[in-house]
């Protein structure tokens, strides 16, 4: 199986790259969608065997079968959840990257992916704001970097924290933060404290002092802010909350998955200030910064915290824990790591920051045009005004089931994919706009559907 053959070998890699490109030159790929299980296995039937399909017939079942079970998350009209929308050049960078068989992790095997990773992390923490002594690491996804940051946060309250006081074990945040805080708060067996919004649904720094002298700010090891809540898009109140957070002496934890991406945008900069004054931040570049799945960036203000939580120490690691290089497994939980930055590295570099900048804007525009038109017609109706380019509304007289019936009838058309989501107890729907190739046209011809 590993022995090396010519003709197989060419005809495994041409049949497999010959796939690939065919994938990326589709203009717009089909948006597909779901089967049930019996049907993708009565249709594909069994497929790991004792022998083996063999080539041409492992491809067929994959490119007949399973793959258009799948939705296409790049697709203009993929509007729900987060959608996934690289550049050609990324996605086909990521082929690369996988029959390149780098490891990741350590400086000693992947110093030049490591190199091309870390300026990827230092345009990112120059968006920020953060020093120039920042750094961090790519991580799977938004869940693995705030249970990272995290970990290093209580760490750093731990080794801190005066003789004789509790041990910090709560997190401060709002309803709007993430599931993966609580996800990460289950991990680390800590607790969510709820800090109430204020009228704009925002963290706020008086809301939040106000918590902290409830519940004994010497319990707490952490605050988390969010700029770009998942299902509303919505920008806290950073500057404020980080001046509590220096206050009390408390980790500043920005979660950016989504949102992270406008700080490249000059027109929704504003929003974002207080940013810069964050001890940990990251963000999710198959989110709204154009790579593939799976790529989020984590980035330390003071790396040397998140080392001191992170290092694994084992006799067969002491020749890279002893070295002084930089090892990106030492910045988050878990210790083997494709090197799953370097797609985004290569678009930024085939394209420039600024091409980033006009891509983000465009899909600000788009937003901003949906916005308007949900307020223009009558039988739609704004939740809230957008900070980024998220956009909830309700179609007015309906309820759940009339919501749902509508999302799967435009799914099983093929037209578009657009779910419901639940605010307060209601029933409503959003466009979640991150692709530059949406258009106004896209966005309107949705809005129609629901007439």
């Amino acid at each position: 199986m590993h022995r090396f053959d010519e003709q197989m070998g060419r005809e495994a890699v041409d049949a497999v790259l010959s796939y690939a490109a065919r994938r990326l030159r589709l203009d717009p790929a089909p948006l597909d969608g779901p089967l049930t299980p019996g049907e993708i296995a009565d249709a594909a039937g069994p497929t790991i065997t004792p022998g083996g399909l063999g080539l041409t017939a492992a491809l067929e079942v994959y490119g007949d079968v399973l793959a258009p079970a799948c939705l296409t998350t790049d697709h203009p009209r993929y509007l729900s959840f987060i959608p996934c929308a690289p550049t050609v050049e990324a996605a086909a960078f990521d082929v690369v990257v996988g029959s390149s068989s780098i490891y990741g992790g350590s400086w000693l095997e992947g110093a030049g992916a490591i190199h091309a990773e870390n300026e990827a992390l230092r345009w990112i923490a120059d968006l920020v704001g953060m020093p120039a002594s920042a750094g961090g690491v790519f991580v799977p996804g938004g869940t693995i970097g705030n249970l990272s940051a995290l970990v290093a946060a209580r760490h750093t309250a731990r080794a801190n924290a005066a003789p004789g006081t509790p041990r910090p074990w709560r997190v401060a945040a709002t309803y709007g933060s993430h599931s993966s805080i609580q996800s990460a708060l289950d991990v680390m067996d800590g607790e969510v404290v709820p800090v109430p919004v204020d009228e704009r649904w925002r963290l706020t720094g008086p809301a939040l002092r106000a918590v902290l002298e409830a519940n004994d700010p010497a319990t707490f090891f952490a605050v988390v802010a969010t700029c770009g809540t998942t299902n509303f898009g919505i920008v806290d109140d950073l500057a404020s909350v980080a001046e509590v957070c220096r206050e009390y002496g408390l980790w500043f934890h920005v979660d950016g998955a989504y949102g992270g991406a406008g700080l490249a945008a000059p027109s929704v900069r504003p929003l974002y200030a207080g940013v810069e004054y964050a001890d940990s931040f990251i963000v999710d570049p198959h989110k709204w910064l154009f790579a593939p799945f799976d790529c989020c960036a984590l980035i330390y203000r003071d790396p040397a915290t998140a080392q001191a939580a992170h290092t694994q120490k084992a006799g067969y690691l002491d020749v890279l824990t002893d070295a002084p290089q930089w090892n990106p497994t030492d910045y988050s939980v878990g210790l083997t790591r494709r090197a799953r930055g370097l797609p985004l590295w290569f678009s930024l570099a085939v394209y420039g920051t600024d091409a980033y900048v006009r891509g983000i804007e465009r899909t600000l525009e788009v937003a901003a045009f949906a916005e308007a038109e949900i307020t223009r017609r009558p039988y739609t109706e704004l939740l809230r005004e957008r900070d980024l380019s998220v956009v909830v509304f309700r179609r007015i007289g309906w309820g759940p089931q009339d919501y749902h019936e509508w999302s799967n009838a435009l799914l099983a058309d093929e037209f578009a994919f657009v779910v419901p989501t639940v605010h307060d107890g209601e029933t409503v729907t959003r466009f979640a706009v991150v692709n530059p190739r949406t258009t106004e046209a896209d966005i309107s011809a949705i809005l129609d559907t629901m007439a």
